[in-house]
């Protein structure tokens, strides 16, 4: 009959004094990890030593035991022990609980060490979250767990949050079949039927990032960081009732706002109070909108404007500011850190200063009464207003001046015969012995004659002096870009701004357009109220700055859109004139090294994919990234596969067809340098030129 194995034995437990304790040589940690030892010592002070230490007898030279015992495992404790005996919390030989093992035991003392560390499993992540959920509901506070685990309230309310998702996704998280950065995605929403029934979804679904996640569990919601949020601020749409969702584990802007319809409202109800606020002002009327169009101004006249200068007490306060400002970043200017309240004063300085500088502007209230503003939300949330605006039908009737009423008394005349009366139908004879009294204005016809002589002439000194001829140029397109209605101008040069024809929404917050509104803006203010005191202005800069008002003005009437060509002309445009526009705006875009990607465009699903077919995704998206990345999403809605493009090309240099740059041939360029009108051309532009062609500037697109 077989015996029964004997049963084991465990190894007596007792309480050791400290001091008779050392630490072993056989223990096998040798580098530091995880919690420190002060961390620890802090522990056990609160706490009390949770687990025992495991020790063997010290035996002198005769093999006899000593009293005294080494560790081989729970060094680290001890350690913690020796520090709160430092730190005078701790008797020097208060009582230790110790697992003694015997000085010959068949087991070696470094296996015991490794083994308490090798057969050490830790906490799995799910029981961490659910056991601070469960001291919070105990009403055990955020920042006292936080202190008590040597962590921050940020990570344990992330914890918190992990621990509120859908308990089928937790089954799912424990069995290993989600990821621990899926389940962090599933936290930006709190209905857990939502979450569930996405997984679902995504359960025969290639993609299952967490990315991916998040933005269908958001793609009905706005942003925080949407400038209409900003506009009638969180906290108003919070106190209407609106909700906000919060990703504790990406940055997310402030999270997103679950009730569009709601944050509608309130833009819609503030947007319209701040017009009828600026319509109170005078104007005859307002025109509110999220968004203005790219044109709203086209074939409006701007009415001149006075801008308020500052008192001098104004005046003091801007040079005591920029004193302070430079004091405080002389003093700060090499410190390896700035403290935060220099910042805030640094940014309070700045805010005060923008303020002192943007000047109230004063208007004729006689033209307020026929002109009108623009009200619209600007990228960073605030009210941007653009006043002065008429419109064609209110322009005021021109009363006809002296002169053009002797013109048409004269055309009368002569188009009346020699029976009308007048000076038609006085006789050459008769004019010859009659004293004249008064002198009438030429006959019109001469004046034409004259004046054509006069052109012929002026063309031709005009060919011999380019500076004038540049100058003058640049007066027409001066005048054309920032005087719409002027006729101050002789020289014949059409500066027509272009105005697109259905352009995209937000057109006026990309980049470009914020760029260009920016020095419009900072040549509107240096350039004169009045068109009749452009063209002596314009001679009073010197080239250089001729040559950047030049370019900005030939710039605005740079047109490379293809526009859509009407099923039938309508004599403005036709498929030869946008082919022949299109192929030119090649050669600019090469002479001005055009880079759309870093000009800021990319390929989004409201700016690009929404707009073209599924095939065409899937093109475009293999394309860029190949055809694996096609398959991942050619079995998505279309909405859902738009959305996916996007990320999937966020980051790429790929561009549709119309952005490209196509390979062109290198443009023959002048030698300004050898030019026999040598330094007739303004300095700036001349300059320019010449440190193109000797630096090599000019070059083949690759």
């Amino acid at each position: 009959m077989a015996r029964t194995a004997a049963k084991i034995t465990l190894s007596p437990s007792r309480d050791i004094p400290l001091d008779r304790l050392v630490l072993s040589q056989s223990n096998v940690r040798r580098v530091k990890a995880g919690v420190s030892i002060d961390a620890l010592a802090d522990d056990i002070d609160r706490r009390g030593l949770l687990q025992s230490l495991n020790v063997r007898p010290l035996l002198g030279a005769d093999g006899q035991e000593t009293g005294r015992y080494e560790i081989p495992a729970g060094g680290r404790r001890h350690r913690a022990l020796e520090l709160l005996v430092k730190r005078k919390r701790l008797a020097k030989d208060a009582p230790i609980p110790c697992v003694v093992r015997a000085a010959d035991n068949d087991i070696l003392a470094e296996e015991d060490s490794l083994a308490e560390n090798s057969f050490r499993e830790q906490l799995h992540p799910l029981d961490e979250f659910r056991a601070m959920l469960a001291m919070v509901e105990k009403d055990t506070g955020i920042e006292e767990i936080a202190a008590h685990f040597h962590t921050t309230p940020a990570a344990v309310r992330q914890r918190l949050k992990l621990a509120g998702v859908s308990p089928k996704l937790h089954t799912l998280y424990a069995d290993d079949a989600m990821t621990l950065d899926q389940l962090m995605a599933f936290t930006v929403s709190d209905d857990h039927a939502r979450q569930e029934e996405l997984w679902d979804q995504l359960e025969h679904s290639f993609n299952k990032s967490a990315a991916y996640i998040r933005q269908k569990l958001t793609e009905n919601s706005v942003r925080a960081a949407d400038k209409r949020t900003c506009f009638v601020g969180l906290g108003a749409y919070v106190e209407a009732g609106g909700g906000v969702v919060r990703d504790l584990f990406e940055a997310d802007g402030g999270g997103w706002l679950t009730d569009p319809a709601l944050l509608d409202r309130l833009v819609d109800e503030k947007l319209k109070a701040e017009g009828e606020r600026v319509l109170a002002e005078g104007w005859k009327w307002v025109t509110t909108s999220i968004d203005l169009p790219w044109d709203a101004t086209r074939g409006l006249r701007e009415i001149d404007r006075e801008v308020t200068p500052m008192s001098e007490d104004e005046l003091a306060r801007v040079a005591t500011l920029e004193a302070e400002a430079e004091e405080l970043e002389g003093e700060w200017a090499d410190a390896p850190e700035v403290p935060a309240e220099v910042h805030a004063r640094l940014d309070a300085v700045e805010t005060e200063l923008g303020t002192l500088a943007d000047r109230p502007e004063l208007f004729d209230p006689a033209e307020m009464a026929i002109a009108g503003a623009f009200v619209s939300i600007d990228r960073d949330g605030s009210v941007r207003v653009e006043r002065g605006f008429v419109k064609p039908e209110d322009e005021p009737k021109a009363e006809a001046s002296e002169d053009e009423a002797h013109s048409a008394a004269d055309g009368d005349a002569r188009s009346a015969g020699p029976d009308a009366g007048g000076e038609a139908a006085v006789s050459a004879d008769a004019g010859e012995d009659e004293e004249v009294e008064t002198l009438r204005p030429l006959p019109d016809r001469l004046v034409s004659d004259l004046t054509a002589w006069r052109t012929l002439a002026l063309q031709d000194a005009f060919a011999q002096d380019p500076a004038t001829a540049f100058a003058s140029v640049l007066h027409a397109l001066v005048l054309g870009c920032f005087y719409s209605s002027s006729r101050e101008s002789c020289v014949q040069v059409s500066p027509n701004r272009v105005y697109f024809t259905n352009a995209p929404t937000n057109l006026r917050d990309c980049g470009p357009a914020q760029a260009i509104d920016a020095r419009a803006a900072e040549w509107k203010e240096r350039l004169p109220q009045s068109d009749k005191e452009v063209w002596d202005y314009l001679l009073t800069l010197d080239g250089e700055e001729q040559t950047k008002l030049f370019a900005h003005c030939a710039s605005l009437c740079v047109n490379a859109q293809a526009e859509i060509v009407p099923k039938y002309d309508n004599g403005r445009i036709s498929a030869h004139g946008v082919e022949r526009r299109i192929a030119h705006s090649h050669v600019l875009a090469q002479a001005v090294g055009l880079d759309v990607l870093g000009a800021g465009w990319r390929p989004t699903a409201d700016g690009y994919f929404r707009s073209v077919t599924k095939p065409r995704i899937i093109a475009d998206v293999a394309e860029a990234r190949g055809d694996n990345f096609a398959r991942m999403i050619d079995h998505l809605k279309k909405a859902d596969m738009a959305r996916e493009a996007e990320r999937l090309l966020e980051d790429s240099d790929w561009l549709p067809a119309p952005l490209r740059n196509p390979d062109l041939e290198p443009a023959p360029v002048p030698d300004a340098a050898n030019d026999d009108a040598g330094g007739a051309l303004p300095p700036g532009l001349a300059d320019a030129l010449n440190d193109d062609v000797a630096g090599g500037d000019v070059v083949a697109a690759e």
